[in-house]
């Protein structure tokens, strides 16, 4: 059994990805999971100078303690404007100017979705390219696009995209053995 860490690269407290976590949080069995709802966790915009005048907040530790307790992260990142969002890129600057191999070890399954037929696709380019940086292993990875056309409180409703879901979770939990 892995400690699996989960949460949404979003702090709105209506986020669609967030959705998306907790529906493939709730498929995950014989592993503890934590889940994280980032809407309780703000952050200030990221500059050196409140670095070197406030230094890191207890959350910022908590957040890399979790991560680096854990054996896999699930993560849905948000997108604005063909980019993760400034409050996930936010998160990103802070963990990794308190430990720049604050994903040592873990390995991660990202997934990305929008309201839009490309599912967040452009921001879940990006973090799947930076992540490495920081020591973590995207295992795979798994967009939705159209979210409220494609998604219910039962699920993902096209079949395609729920195999394709489903799919890319067992590979995540299987590179956790």
């Amino acid at each position: 059994m892995a400690a699996i860490l989960a949460f949404a690269g979003s702090n709105s407290s209506t986020s669609i990805n967030f959705r998306l976590v907790k529906l493939t949080v709730s498929l995950v069995q014989s592993h503890e999971v934590q889940v994280l709802n980032m809407a309780n966790c703000p952050f200030p915009m990221f500059s050196e100078d409140v670095e070197k005048q406030k230094g890191y907040s207890n959350s910022l530790v908590e957040l890399r303690d979790d991560i680096q307790k854990s054996k896999g992260l699930i993560l849905s990142v948000n997108e604005h404007n063909g980019n993760p969002s400034a409050y996930f890129k936010n998160v990103l600057d802070w963990l990794s100017r308190l430990d720049r191999n604050f994903l040592q070890g873990t390995r991660i399954l990202l997934m990305s979705t929008s309201g839009g037929k490309r599912g967040a696709k452009g921001s879940l380019s990006v973090i799947e390219n930076m992540l490495p940086r920081f020591g973590g292993e995207v295992v795979t990875s798994f967009s939705l696009p159209s979210f409220y056309d494609n998604f219910s409180d039962e699920g993902i409703l096209d079949a395609d995209l729920k195999t394709a879901h489903e799919t890319a979770l067992q590979t995540f939990l299987d590179s956790l053995k």
